[in-house]
C-alpha cells in the first residue's frame, strides 16, 4: 500500500507460465479482456516499456504509467518514470486525484516480479493450457496471500482456452 492507496497485480498466465509472445499475448480471451476491463477502471496503471507498446492505444478512463530505464523514451498521453518506486508514488497521486482506491501493475515479467513484494492483492487468470511464447513468469511466490475467491470460464467461441480467475489478498495489509 502506498499512501492509502492498494497495490493491485494483474496478471494472465498459461499453466507452462507464458504470459506474452511476440510482444502480445498469445490467446484469445474476451471474458478475461473484459475482466480485465472491469479491475483497472479509473485506476492508474503501471507498466513497463513493451508492455505499453503492446496495448492497441492508451486505455480509456485510466492514467498510464511507463517504467522505463530509457531516459529518452517519451510516451504520448502516458506519465514516464524510471524507477519503480516513482511509478508507485506517482501512481498514488493520481488515484487520490482522481478518488481510486488502488493502483494496477500490469506487466511485465520484471514489474510483476518487482511488485509482488509490496502487492496488497494478485488478480490472476490461469489460463489452462500450455502456450507457446517468449516470456514466461517463474511462480510467483504468493506465500503471503490468501485465495479469496475463484471463478472457472469454459472454454467457447469467444474464449480459446478454459480459464480460472483467482484472487489473493496479501495477508500482512
Amino acid at each position: 500500500m502506498q499512501g492509502g492507496i492498494r497495490i493491485e497485480i494483474v496478471l494472465a498466465m498459461a499453466q507452462n507460465g507464458v504470459i506474452g509472445r511476440d510482444n502480445a499475448l498469445p490467446w484469445r480471451l474476451s471474458a478475461d479482456l473484459k475482466r480485465f476491463k472491469a479491475l483497472t477502471m479509473e485506476k492508474p496503471l503501471i507498466m513497463g516499456r513493451r508492455t505499453f507498446e503492446s496495448l492497441p492505444g492508451i486505455l480509456p478512463g485510466r492514467p498510464h504509467i511507463v517504467l522505463t530505464r530509457d531516459a529518452d523514451y517519451v510516451a504520448e498521453k502516458a506519465e514516464v518514470v524510471h524507477d519503480f518506486d516513482a511509478a508507485v508514488r506517482l501512481a498514488a497521486k493520481l488515484a487520490r486525484e482522481q478518488g481510486a482506491e488502488a493502483m494496477c501493475v500490469i506487466g511485465g515479467r520484471a514489474l510483476f516480479e518487482r511488485a509482488i513484494g509490496e502487492a496488497d492483492s494478485v488478480h490472476l487468470t490461469h489460463v489452462q493450457a500450455d502456450v507457446e511464447g517468449d516470456t514466461r513468469m517463474a511462480d510467483l511466490d504468493l506465500s503471503a496471500f490468501d485465495r479469496v475467491s475463484e471463478t472457472c470460464v469454459p472454454a467457447d467461441e469467444k474464449n480459446e482456452f478454459p480459464t480460472r480467475y483467482v484472487e489473493y489478498r496479501c495477508r500482512l495489509t
